[in-house]
């Protein structure tokens, strides 16, 4: 079993989620609730979960402040929340997953599944370390990346990706020192994560940091030059959206 807890100040949202739980997800039991920082933070240090479902605003503070406060972050989180903003990109950057309310209960439970394989891992707070970073960083071009590997996750700063190329369901980072990485996420996956003012998916097979573009060469649909000499191809359905941005 896994032990949970569940935080949000909303009484109501506390015992759907309590009963979504116990009739949807058998390996859960949850072992308390708090409604306020203070008392979340007094129930996480009582109960020691292995699950935290947690609410992004809740009275005189929020979820990130909370998380600050908890050294060491030893326990997995799913944040809920009602609210569809910038927060949500860090969280899915820092390998977390969330759920917007009314809570849906296919993706409750896949997110319980996720949950348990990275209880597995014991990287937690790595990832933390991950969301808080780009919280503080909030909507700039570059940020900091948990990157699924094979065996783990190894930790990035998006400014060191010069070209992402598919590989099937993988995907290989080219980085700025020459090096690679085989990342077990899709192109498209990192097509919707990105900051499309910084990449650029310029083929089904490629996306390119406009930081590394030396030039591009005009043709049907075009072709760039990277500052490694390497040449990419300009897909003619890409190619006004890419030039687009140059304007």
């Amino acid at each position: 079993m896994i032990r949970a807890i569940i935080i949000d100040d909303e009484t109501n949202n506390v015992e759907a989620l309590h009963q979504l739980l116990l009739n949807y997800c058998p390996s859960i039991r949850v072992e308390g609730s708090a409604g306020n920082m203070q008392s979340a933070a007094t129930l996480i240090s009582s109960t020691r979960p292995d699950l935290v479902f947690l609410d992004i605003e809740m009275p005189n503070g929020n979820a990130f402040e909370l998380l600050n406060n908890v050294v060491p972050v030893n326990f997995e989180i799913i944040f809920v929340t009602a609210f569809d903003n910038y927060a949500l990109h860090a969280i899915k950057y820092s390998a977390l997953d969330y759920l917007l309310k009314p809570v849906n209960i296919k993706e409750l439970q896949d997110a319980v599944k996720k949950a348990e394989e990275r209880i597995k891992v014991k990287n937690i707070a790595r990832r933390i370390d991950t969301l808080l970073y780009n919280i503080q960083a909030n909507q700039s071009s570059y940020q900091r990346m948990a990157l699924p590997t094979m065996d783990g996750f190894i930790f990035m700063d998006t400014v060191e990706f010069v070209r992402l190329e598919a590989n099937n369901n993988y995907t290989i980072i080219h980085l700025s020192n020459n090096n690679k990485v085989l990342v077990a996420r899709s192109l498209k996956e990192f097509e919707e994560l990105l900051p499309p003012q910084q990449f650029s998916r310029i083929h089904n097979s490629h996306i390119v940091n406009h930081d590394h573009i030396r030039k591009y060469h005009r043709g049907r649909g075009g072709y760039i030059e990277m500052e490694n000499g390497t040449m990419l191809e300009v897909s003619t359905r890409k190619k006004d959206e890419f030039l687009s941005k140059f304007k």
